[in-house]
């Protein structure tokens, strides 16, 4: 069914209809491969149905969602909320004032700061939800075409402007790891413990250590293969070496195990979240005397894939342990290999030395 486009004939509740409309599009597109609780999406899809109050209620039902099992939805919901916040500071009278040249305003202000990844997020989020706007909305037979192609926008510079991802040291990695073994987290340590070492040790995504069974472990000498199910459904193996986690393993198989086989789950059998893990990462970096500008567990990602490239030297070997798609996306780990900057210092010095 196709509405106007200035349906409730004031701004921000037009959009934030249209952003309503969109989310549920996009529930019924998303693929339900992870889902855990159809009942609670299907009580998502029920209120989206209806008005949404403000903004942080259709937030609330996203959020839920993703809790629920459709993970990639909030990729798709996060940057627009951004950027309809951004949009209601100029008090428009109608969607139809939106044009390409106000969408790059709207996007040069909501994204200054983020690396090029988050950019083109936005940017392919903004294009996204404009074009279901086109093909939605009808008014007297005719439809109003927003045409957001978004082709001269120019907050993309490509990878030199990319930010260099937040990683520890060798020497904080040791200190980390240290503070993994001493932390009481009053209960479910065992659990807690074996989480981080399993990311750190082996750089699998939080997701991907979340949606960890115990059938995906299995034993081959003195080490653990562990299957790994990916971005886009797709699998890989990583190995860790057994004494690192086998007695956590052991611990947490008799007492947390579900159902359904996943590991890391809470006392009533359901799966942690992304944000409990990054806070006993957080826990963990204070109790170590760790500070980091981005202190999330995604940090013990790129500390693995950096430690691994500046030890063997092998981005192919990175891009195949981490999972990447692309080789590029693995190639931001060669600017930390400190032996080619010391070539590159002391170049400099012999050029010095000649002068």
């Amino acid at each position: 069914m196709k509405y106007p486009l200035d349906i409730k004939g004031d701004f921000k509740l037009s959009l934030l209809f249209w952003l309503t409309r969109y989310v549920k599009f996009k529930l019924s597109s998303l693929s339900n491969k992870e889902l855990r609780d159809p009942q609670s999406l299907a009580s998502v899809n029920f209120a989206l149905n209806k008005d949404m109050k403000n903004i942080n209620e259709l937030d609330a039902l996203v959020k839920k969602a993703r809790n629920a099992g459709l993970t990639g939805i909030n990729t798709y919901f996060n940057p627009l909320k951004k950027i309809y916040e951004t949009m209601c500071y100029y008090e428009l009278d109608s969607l139809k004032q939106i044009d390409e040249e106000f969408v790059s305003e709207i996007l040069a202000s909501c994204t200054g700061g983020l690396s090029d990844a988050s950019k083109k997020n936005y940017r392919i989020s903004t294009i996204n939800f404009f074009s279901f706007l086109d093909k939605q909305n009808q008014e007297d037979g005719k439809s109003h075409v927003f045409d957001i192609e978004l082709k001269n926008w120019g907050g993309v510079s490509g990878f030199r402007g990319q930010k260099l991802p937040e990683f520890m040291n060798e020497d904080e990695v040791k200190k980390f790891l240290n503070a993994i073994d001493e932390m009481d987290f009053k209960s479910n340590t065992n659990r807690n413990k074996l989480i981080l070492k399993i990311i750190i040790f082996t750089g699998i995504r939080v997701s991907e250590a979340l949606n960890l069974k115990r059938k995906d472990i299995t034993e081959e000498g003195d080490l653990y293969i562990i299957r790994i199910r990916g971005k886009g459904n797709k699998y890989r193996i990583v190995m860790i070496k057994r004494h690192l986690i086998e007695t956590l393993l052991d611990c947490i198989a008799i007492n947390y195990i579900n159902k359904e086989g996943f590991l890391f789950v809470n006392r009533k059998g359901g799966r942690l979240t992304q944000a409990y893990v990054s806070r006993i990462v957080e826990q963990i970096l204070f109790k170590a005397g760790i500070r980091k500008e981005k202190n999330g567990a995604h940090m013990l990602r790129h500390t693995f894939a950096t430690l691994l490239y500046k030890k063997q030297k092998d981005l192919v070997l990175v891009q195949e342990a981490l999972g990447h798609a692309s080789l590029n996306t693995s190639r931001i780990y060669t600017h930390f290999d400190n032996d080619k900057l010391k070539l590159a210092a002391k170049v400099a010095e012999d050029l010095s030395n000649e002068a």
